[in-house]
């Protein structure tokens, strides 16, 4: 295209290319100017537009392909609609031309359909324009019509279409004409031009009044016609014709109606017309008489299906609000349709009908009601059932038998009772909790309505009432207990009557198999009663002939349906069980014998019907209870399984005897044989295969059975994507429950509940509504077939080659279409034997099985039965996969090579090619490679087949399985097989669709193949990239909705690949329009782009579908529903109407993904879609506006307002149509959105902060904060969690707990002290206070607890009366809990009631947790008002609504005593529970005290969920009452017989110790991942508090190895858990643990001291490493510390690690700050290691002491670095209190110690100063801290350890450094250490410093006089240094205090100023002054003789001291007398550490 850039086409560059590429490059063109022309500038067109004009006329007769001539058609009326519209009656003429030529050639006939187009084209885009040619145009259309072939008609048809939508009203003079045409089209033997007429009328029906008045009766019977032998595609276009025309009639048009006088027809005569359609199909009204007096045909399918969709479209035409007015009349109708004896000739008819009524209703009720509506609908359906049911009755009842007609009646009344009851079941289960008021009503009954049906005479209404209550009881759960105990007892009572025993039998199976959706379960109680009850009706059978059938059957189904409970409830009853299998079958083959030679008939039958509902309860307990399945219990299964297989031979001969009512007993054992065996392992009954073989062969081969009935899997074994060959996608529509009927395999489509009853308390398969078994005799075929394919991999080779022999006799002995069914039925059974053996991975066999096999398939694959074709495909290709083996694949392939060479036929054509694609897709690309390459060229050939539609399809569907497989491999064929495909793409016509989804298949696949090349720029590949992007745009502009839906799957591909090149702006609207589209499988495609899409680009996505929105308002052309809440409002409205499970997950995620990229920056967009979604309460807002601004009050009024605007808004235009408000569902998600929405704004604290928020706003309107949106938020919770329906209510109350959550601590600007969410205190009890009504569920129960303890626990509310609000809750919440295991009423499971207790007492722990929390801080802090405020208060003291210091503490108190009883009972329980399975004997037998030991699985959740924080409780409880010892006078937590003793308050402790510990090591040990880490901190903050109770602390220290247990757990827990907050919490701990140990070991030293006075050495070996020092891992606690320690220590500072230094990739390193957290954890993690060398004896400290100096001396250089502040980093504070704590300890003083500690003590210091060298690479290291580190050793350690030479030097060497520095603080901090040193006691130490280090000082000081201090720290400086130089002059001897001061005085009088400059110096140098002044005269009087004879020396010295004393003088006196006070202040430093090491 980039050739083409110009408007006008490039016909040098087209002249240039091959005649091959040059149909690409014209439509490539075309693509280009429909872009460009609506864009470009008037005056360029007009200036070109002659040029063009030329230009696309002329390619009108070059024979356009139907893309080509599209496109060519809509540009050229585009042209004209923007340029000029002289020469366009030319144009006009030109085309009607050629249209009217006699050329009938097919090479003319591409030329003749582009005219067509083109003058579809004009009137379309010009209509009126074009004057009053229309008449010749049409009549020239119509003429040509006649003369047509099927392409022809159909484009032509297409194009009148356009004419008349383009004239509308203007062209009523040809009305009739086009009418009586069309007329007779519409059963055109072509589909799709029958389409094309369906299209053509619906566009004339717009107009032409006559089509829904006197015309009404033909068009309906012309539909009717149509759709005999219609497709799926004629049935969707004629049914939307017929029933937009019905709904006209009814509902004219106003414009019409307006022109001329309509009579209109009323609802009865529509319904009518509709209802013949159903009942008599297209045979008409007149000719019908004869056919009717025999007893006439029954109507076609295709017919019946076509008018079933008629009626929904008739019903969804005329909305929602006419349904709602009419439903009473539509129901009635409907139902009338399937009680009519027309409906239900036959079983299956009638069936087929009943699906067809249900899917009328189902469609129209469940699509286009709001909830509301629904619930009255319900009402309706009711009345209509219970209408029914007394006419029932009244038939039953009449004993006389008069009523002779009324037995009709009964049977009709079935049919019509299954409907109403399947929908009103589904209308229930869709509504789910919101359904309540209809069932609570008395006034509907619907409970004793559905009830009653129990007792009707037919089976399938019994059974469809059944299933309604499942419905009911699954949607309400409440219901369910009640519901099977109102049936049990109705069981019992009504014993006698067989209707009964049956009804209520399947009602309670029904219910029972309805547990598994029901979370909350059933009591376990219901399961004995079951059994109870089942058991009483097999015992009591044989009592009464008239009941027996019944009562074996109830009961069997009965203990069929207990299976579904699961093995936690089975188990209790197997061993009755498998008792009661044993006695149905005889015991051996001698009984067996007996039993054939008595009996007759009706025995035989009971018999069967036993043994076959025995099976059926062994199936559902294999399948329910694969646990309980052990060696033993299968061995017992098997003897009446066995027994079972014996009688099975022998039963032929008792219906030889008995009569052939017996065979479908017979055939229902044999169903439910095959389907046991099938879920039991092969190996379990080898020894019968052969028997068992023989039958399933016979089932299949249909060798006993007249019927021809086929299976119905072949499909399911066949692969998915073979449908476009078997036309199963079908299943894949919005009409599938009905287009199954229309399937040929035998029933297919005709499942019903009474084919197999058992299935009513079976799982529903996937996607299913209600469960549909096949009839009897096509399931037990489908049970053979799949048993089969599991026994056939278990069978020897000389079994397998024996059967197929048979197989391939079998085919040649049938004929016909017995031929055909048995056929089918052996290649489904093949398929499963070959699936079968992939699966088990073994191998067909030896060459002649092959062979067999191999002659059986290929013989298939040219059967004219094209799904056995596909079948026979698939086979060869699993065979191939079985065998694997290269030349056996060779020789198939070679095989189907020749033949495709050789054959001309179709059939053997397409099944070859087909086996070709089946052999590369499972042999995959590698293992058929050398194949490729001949597979390729022969398909390409087969695909350009011209001829054969149906070869193209075939072979380029094979062409697409051989790309998918091969993959890269194919990589050489891309650009042929593109080619090919695109030149198809042009010219293959339209209407032959499968072969465009086939071009789309191949177009996906290759696309996945180029894959990631796409992004390239290379020639090639934009050639191929843009050969794609062609091929896609083709197929979008397709009709067909499957290959648009190809075409957008192609594009999704390319937009992964190469996101750059696909064009959003035009593929979003694309989307969006699509997604209104009437076919599900475009929906889905749409959906799953959009979700690819929104993936990466939501903001795109978005902004497009808006843009699309805008320009929809401007042409009304476009039918869409995007409105200002954009696409994000569309799809949440679909969310409300789709159905299937994969479209609405694709709208979940496709919505999370646009939530995630978008909804922080669009905020209150976002929060009012939610908002919205959430408000509807009613059904009459239309989606977007919901006004719930105002209050909460206005909801009642809206409620009774709602009745009187249903009746408005009717009549006006479409778009007032108010569309459902959001089902519940819808609003489930809503609720979860908000919780994300809220989740996502973490990031960003602003949002959780008003005042910050409220100034970004300021700054920025547009931005938007979530705090701003709080009110909202809080609604939007409180609206959710007061919903009807309990999924909301979840979702409500987390919503609400996650505000509470985040917005907690968020604090009020205007009112300080106050936070902001106390204001929705009321609205917060409000939305808590129904979940703790006595009903609720006990899952939302135990949620609102949760909520309840948040809220309470956040703080937000000060007032305790406020607090009571939710308080009181909870306290009613704990009276249940006390009320014990046996409270009558109970509706759920036991563990239900578990959940709910434990969810009570996780709560109060949670409260009280807080609640001392808050008294511990209160206590802590000093007694004053907790709040500073005065809030206009009177009382200064503590406020009234002031929290005073254990405000919480007393709302728990109270129910402390029974609270911590309960909670030591749940915390025993949990400890029970994780015990591991082998101590499973010690549980107690009766459970628990919250859980039973039914439940015990279930239990174990809930008590995992709770457990911790009651831990934590319990462990602050324990510790404030000193281990409970205040409660034993209350009543012991369990009461004991009384002859046990009770136990003494030591042991109670004692085992109260151990059950905490045990509980927390036991977790600790073993965290799961997913647990939270809050469990992880509750278990840590118990211990804690545990450890902090003297009573525990001496606990664990007598039991050494629980303390070395707990470190080694905790050590553990370091090394999974990150989080810094666990491991200081770990730390305090240990830190706690080693305390317990000290004192426990200072205790013993003390005893031990007072008994052994006089033995001195007692001493030495008391502590861990007694007299050897040696510390045994495992048993020792201080090498369990140490190694915890050293862990913490390296993970935080790895340079420790002597390792890593050495390493050689180790890059040396600058030490870095480390975090605040890290900085504590290391911390204390230092000043553990410090305490632990006194738990050891002297020799065992000597043992770790070099580590843990190592160690401290190590952390001490890692972390000494300078900070801003001057402040002391904590970890060095630590490290510097351990040396001390260490140096100073008493091992000094052990003399067996001496030599190794003096080594100690010297390294230690000898490597604290190799650390504090001054170095280039730490420019930051703190001098300080070193120098403090040395002074300590030096003050702590005696002088014979640390005066040695070499240390000395060091030590003065740094003091000598830090003199020198250049900081004061370093200066000051030396100054003052030096002073300790020098004053130290031992004079040997000081004398060399003070020799060393004095004169330096002097010097310093002296040269003060020269540079006075700057600054107050060098003042500071110098202060200390003069402070330090008085001390020497006080220490030295009198004979030398003259030289003393002789230093001291001249350096002081040399700071004083001379008056003069006093007034101006600065401040910092007045203090220096002032500060010398007062010294002096303090010394002066101290020493008065040595001052005097200082001062005498030096004159001036003295003259300068008088001149400052008289000006201090002269100064203000007062200051000198508050200056006398001072000196004695100043003689402390001022500079103090935050902790004093000295």
């Amino acid at each position: 295209m980039e050739l083409a850039h110009s408007l006008l086409l490039n016909e040098d560059a087209l002249a240039q290319i091959t005649e091959a590429k040059r149909p690409v490059f014209i439509f490539e063109w075309l693509r280009f100017l429909d872009k460009v022309l609506v864009a470009a500038n008037k005056v360029d067109v007009k200036e070109k537009q002659k040029k063009l004009v030329e230009q696309l006329t002329g390619l009108i007769s070059s024979a356009p392909g139907p893309p080509t001539r599209k496109l060519l058609a809509k540009n050229l009326a585009t042209l004209y609609s923007i340029g000029d519209t002289f020469t366009v009656f030319q144009t006009l003429d030109k085309c009607n031309e050629i249209i009217k030529s006699k050329d009938d050639t097919p090479a003319y006939l591409p030329t003749k359909l582009a005219a067509v187009a083109c003058v579809g084209a004009f009137y379309d885009k010009m209509g009126r324009m074009l004057g009053s040619s229309f008449p010749d145009t049409i009549n020239n259309l119509l003429k040509a019509v006649k003369s047509a072939e099927s392409q022809g008609r159909g484009e032509i048809l297409l194009s009148l279409q356009k004419v008349l939508c383009g004239l509308g009203g203007a062209a009523a003079s040809c009305h009739r004409d086009i009418y009586k045409n069309a007329r007779s089209l519409l059963t055109d033997r072509s589909m799709a031009v029958r389409c094309a007429v369906a299209k053509c009328l619906l566009e004339l029906q717009n107009e032409a009044v006559f089509m829904w008045t006197t015309e009404l009766e033909n068009v309906a019977t012309l539909c009717f016609k149509a759709l005999e032998g219609s497709n799926y595609g004629v049935r969707v276009a004629v049914a939307k014709l017929l029933g937009t025309v019905m709904a006209t009639a009814l509902m004219p048009k106003q414009a019409a109606v307006m022109r001329q006088n309509v009579k209109r027809a009323t609802l009865e005569e529509v319904l009518e017309l509709m209802a013949t359609g159903f009942l008599r199909g297209g045979s008409g009204f007149l000719k019908s008489g004869g056919e009717m007096l025999k007893g006439g045909g029954s109507v076609s399918r295709e017919v019946r299906v076509g008018v079933t969709q008629a009626y929904v479209v008739f019903v969804t035409t005329l909305g929602g609000q006419w349904l709602e007015r009419n439903f009473a009349t539509f129901l009635s109708h409907v139902l009338d349709l399937v009680s009519h004896p027309r409906a239900t000739q036959t079983h299956v008819e009638a069936v087929y009908s009943r699906r067809c009524v249900s899917f009328m209703l189902r469609a129209t009720l469940g699509g286009l009601l709001g909830e509301k509506a629904q619930i009255a609908a319900g009402k309706e359906i009711c009345q209509a059932i219970s209408k029914q049911m007394r006419a029932v009755e009244a038939v039953v009842n009449d004993m006389s038998g008069e009523n002779k007609a009324g037995a009709a009646d009964v049977s009709a009344s079935q049919h019509v009772m299954v409907c109403a009851l399947k929908e009103l079941g589904s209308l229930v289960q869709s509504l789910s909790a919101t359904a309540s008021p209809l069932i609570q009503e008395p006034s509907i009954g619907l409970l004793e309505t559905v009830t009653s049906v129990l007792l009707h005479p037919s089976m399938a209404a019994r059974l469809a009432a059944a299933w309604c209550l499942r419905c009911v009881a699954v949607a309400l759960p409440y219901q369910l207990t009640p519901l099977l105990e109102r049936c049990a007892e109705r069981i019992n009572n009504l014993k006698s009557s067989p209707e009964a025993v049956s009804g209520y039998s399947f009602a309670m199976a029904a219910l029972l198999g309805g547990v598994h959706q029901c979370p909350l379960g059933i009591p376990h109680s219901k399961g004995k009663l079951v059994v109870s009850i089942a058991e009483d009706l097999l015992r009591t059978a044989a009592q009464n002939s008239r009941l027996s059938l019944q009562r074996t059957q109830a009961g069997w189904l009965l203990l069929g349906a207990l299976m579904t409970l699961g093995p936690s409830l089975v188990r209790y009853h197997l061993p009755k069980m498998l008792l009661l299998w044993r006695n149905v079958f005889p015991r051996s083959q001698k009984e067996l014998e007996a039993e054939k030679a008595r009996g007759d008939a009706f025995t035989w039958q009971v018999t069967l019907e036993g043994r076959a509902g025995a099976l059926c309860a062994m199936r559902s307990f294999v399948a329910h209870c694969p646990e309980l399945l052990t060696e033993d219990v299968i061995r017992r299964l098997m003897t009446p399984i066995e027994c079972a297989m014996t009688m099975m031979s022998q039963v032929p001969a008792i219906i030889k005897v008995h009569g052939a009512h017996l065979k479908a007993s017979a055939a229902m054992v044999r169903l439910r044989l095959y389907d046991i065996l099938a879920l039991l392992p092969p190996k379990t009954y080898e020894g019968s295969f052969n028997a068992l073989l023989r039958e399933l062969v016979a089932e299949f081969t249909l060798t006993d059975n007249s019927a021809n009935t086929t299976t119905s899997l072949l499909r399911s074994l066949c692969h998915y994507d073979d449908s476009v060959l078997m036309g199963s996608w079908l299943q894949e529509t919005d009409h599938k429950c009905i287009e199954d009927q229309l399937q040929p395999n035998s029933a297919s489509g005709s499942g019903a509940l009474e084919h197999d009853p058992s299935s009513i308390y079976l799982r529903v398969p996937v996607g299913e509504a209600i469960p549909g078994p096949l009839p009897l005799g096509v399931s037990v075929i489908d049970a053979s077939v799949a048993l089969f394919g599991v026994v056939f991999p278990h069978v020897s080779f000389k079994h397998r080659l024996q059967m197929l022999d048979h197989f391939a006799e079998c085919i040649k002995q049938a004929k016909g279409v017995r031929q055909q069914a048995v056929q089918l039925n052996i290649f489904t059974a093949v398929l499963s034997a070959l699936k079968g053996l992939a699966e088990n991975k073994s191998t067909l066999g030896p060459e002649e099985v092959r062979k067999s096999a191999l002659a059986l398939v290929m013989g298939a694959l040219d059967n004219p039965n094209p799904i056995l074709r596909c079948a026979a495909g698939e086979a060869l290709g699993r065979m191939a996969q079985v065998v694997g083996e290269a030349t056996f694949i060779a020789r198939m392939a070679q095989t189907s090579f020749d033949k495709l060479k050789s054959a001309r036929d179709v059939v053997s054509r397409t099944g070859h090619s087909l086996a070709l694609g089946c052999l590369h897709r499972y042999v995959g690309g590698i293992g058929s490679g050398q194949h490729l390459k001949t597979s390729v060229s022969i398909l390409l050939a087969l695909a350009q087949d011209g001829s054969s539609h149906e070869v193209q399809t075939w072979a380029l569907h094979s062409l697409a399985l051989i790309v998918d497989s091969s993959g890269p491999m194919y990589r050489g064929y891309v650009e042929p097989t593109l080619s090919l495909v695109l030149t198809l793409l042009l010219t293959v016509p339209p209407s032959h669709t499968e072969v465009h989804q086939c071009l789309g298949r191949c177009l996906g696949a290759l696309i996945t193949t180029v894959g990631p090349e796409l992004q390239g720029n290379g020639a090639t590949i934009s050639t191929i990239r843009s050969s794609c992007l062609v091929g896609c745009a083709i197929m979008q502009d397709h009709s067909d909705s499957l290959v648009q839906a190809a075409a957008i799957s192609c594009l999704q591909q390319l937009h992964m690949f190469a996101p750059r090149h696909v064009n959003l702006s035009s593929l979003v609207p694309c989307l969006c329009v699509h997604l209104c589209s009437s076919h599900l499988l475009l929906r889905r495609a749409a959906v799953a782009c959009l979700r690819q899409l929104a993936q990466r680009e939501a903001a795109e996505v978005c902004e497009y579908a808006m843009s699309l929105a805008k320009r929809a308002g401007d042409s009304a052309t476009i039918n869409l529903n995007i409105t200002e809440t954009g696409l994000e409002g569309v799809l949440f409205g679909m969310l409300d109407r789709e159905t299937d499970r994969k479209l609405c997950s694709d709208i979940h995620d496709t919505l999370g993904h646009m939530l995630s990229s978008l909804a922080v920056e669009k905020l209150s967009h976002w929060l009012k879609l939610c908002k919205d979604v959430l408000a509807a309460t009613t059904d009459v807002a239309a989606v977007v506006g919901f006004e719930v601004e105002k209050d909460e009050e206005d909801s009642e009024k809206k409620d009774e307002m709602d009745d009187d605007t249903m009746f408005t808004g009717l009549g006006d235009d479409d778009k007032s149509k108010p569309s459902v408000a959001p089902r519940w569902v819808t609003r489930v998600f809503a609720a979860d959105c908000l919780c994300r929405i809220i989740l996502l704004c973490e990031n960003d604290k602003a949002h959780f902060d008003l005042a910050a928020a409220r100034s970004a706003q300021a700054k920025n309107p547009k931005g938007d904060q979530l705090v701003l949106h709080l009110s909202d938020l809080i609604r939007m919770a409180f609206m959710a969690a007061t919903d009807h329906s309990h999924q909301l209510r979840m979702a409500g109350l987390q919503a609400l707990e996650d505000i509470i959550k985040k917005f907690a601590a968020v604090p009020e600007p205007e009112f300080p002290g106050h936070v902001i969410l106390e204001q929705y205190q009321a609205n917060v009890g409000a939305a808590l206070r129904p979940a703790f009504s006595p009903d609720t569920p006990s899952d939302i129960t135990a949620k609102a607890c949760q909520v309840c303890s948040t809220w309470i626990g956040s703080g937000v509310v000060s007032d305790l009366n406020d607090l009571r609000r939710v308080h009181t809750l909870l306290v009613s919440s704990l009276d249940k809990v006390q009320a014990g295991k046996g409270s009558s009423s109970q509706l759920y499971s036991e563990s239900a009631t578990t959940m709910e207790k434990l969810a009570v007492l996780k709560a109060w722990a949670e409260v009280y947790v807080v609640a001392m929390k808050i008294k511990k801080e209160a206590q802590s802090k000093p007694s004053k008002p907790v709040r500073t405020v005065d809030d206009d208060e009177d009382e200064d003291d503590l406020g009234a609504n002031v929290l005073p210091p254990d405000s919480l503490i007393t709302l728990v108190q109270p129910e402390l005593p029974s609270l911590s009883r309960l909670w030591l009972a749940m915390l025993r329980d949990y400890a029970l529970l994780t015990l591991p399975a082998e101590f499973s004997s010690q549980l107690p037998p009766d459970g628990g005290a919250f859980y039973t030991p039914e439940t015990i699985d279930t239990a174990r959740l809930h008590y995992r969920s709770s457990w911790a924080p009651v831990l934590h409780a319990v462990a602050l409880w324990l510790s404030s009452t000193g281990f409970g010892a205040g409660e034993e006078e209350l009543a012991p937590a369990v009461p004991q017989a009384a002859s046990s003793t009770t136990k003494t308050f030591e042991e109670s402790v004692k085992d109260r110790m151990h059950l905490m510990l045990g509980v927390s090591i036991e977790f600790l040990c073993f965290p799961r991942p997913e647990e939270p880490i809050e469990h992880v901190m509750s278990c840590l903050l118990a211990l804690f508090t545990l450890l902090e109770s003297p009573c525990f602390k001496i606990h664990i220290a007598e039991d050494q190895l629980l303390a070395v247990e707990l470190l080694n757990v905790l050590h553990r827990l370091l090394l999974t858990r990150d989080p810094p907050a666990v491991q200081l919490q770990v730390t305090a701990v240990v830190q706690e643990t080693i305390r317990a140990a000290q004192n426990h070991l200072q205790q013993h030293k003390a005893s031990d001291g007072k008994e052994e006075e006089g033995e001195k050495d007692s001493q030495a070996s008391a502590g861990e490493g007694g007299d050897t020092g040696e510390l045994v891992p495992g048993k020792s606690l201080v090498f369990a510390a140490m190694e915890l320690l050293v862990f913490v220590l390296v993970r935080h500072l790895p340079q420790l690690n002597a390792r890593v230094k050495e390493s050689p990739s180790r890059v040396p390193h600058r030490p870095q700050r480390l975090p605040e957290e890290s900085a504590r954890l290391v911390a204390n993690t230092v000043s553990i290691l410090a305490e632990l060398p006194s738990l050891c004896s002297p020799a065992g400290s000597m043992t770790i002491l070099p580590t843990v100096l190592f160690l401290i001396t190590g952390v001490l250089r890692e972390t000494a670095l300078k900070t801003a502040d001057n402040s002391v980093p904590v970890t060095v504070s630590a490290a510097l209190q351990g040396i001390k704590t260490i140096i100073t300890s008493p091992l000094a003083r052990v003399e067996s110690m001496h030599t190794q500690w003096t080594g100690l003590v010297r390294s230690s210091l000898a490597s604290v100063l190799e650390h504090s060298q001054p170095e280039e690479s730490r420019p930051d290291m703190d001098e300080v801290s070193t120098l403090t580190a040395i002074t300590l050793f030096l003050l702590s350690a005696s002088n014979e350890l640390v005066g040695v030479t070499v240390l000395q030097k060091g030590c003065m060497e740094r003091f000598r450094n830090a003199l020198n520095s250049s900081d004061p603080w370093v200066q000051a901090r030396c100054y003052q250490l030096l002073l300790s040193v020098f004053q130290h006691s031992s004079r040997a130490l000081s004398t060399p410093y003070i020799h060393a280090l004095a004169p330096l000082m002097v010097e310093k000081l002296k040269a003060v006089e020269r540079s006075r201090p700057g600054t107050a720290a060098e003042l500071q400086a110098v202060q200390e240094g003069i402070r330090v130089l008085e001390n020497l002059v006080g220490m030295g001897e009198e004979q030398n205090r003259v030289q003393l001061l002789a230093l001291l005085v001249p350096t002081l009088i040399s700071y004083l100023l001379d008056e003069n400059a006093i007034s101006s110096a600065p401040q910092v140098s007045k203090g220096l002054h002032d500060f010398a002044l007062q010294n002096l005269m303090r010394i002066g009087p101290l020493y008065p003789a040595a001052f005097k004879i200082v001062i005498g020396a030096a004159p001036e010295l003295k003259i300068r001291l008088e001149s400052a004393i008289l000006a201090n003088q002269a100064s203000n006196r007062a200051k000198a007398a508050a200056r006398q006070a001072q000196p004695t202040v100043q003689a402390a430093p001022t500079i103090k550490l935050k902790t004093s090491f000295f």
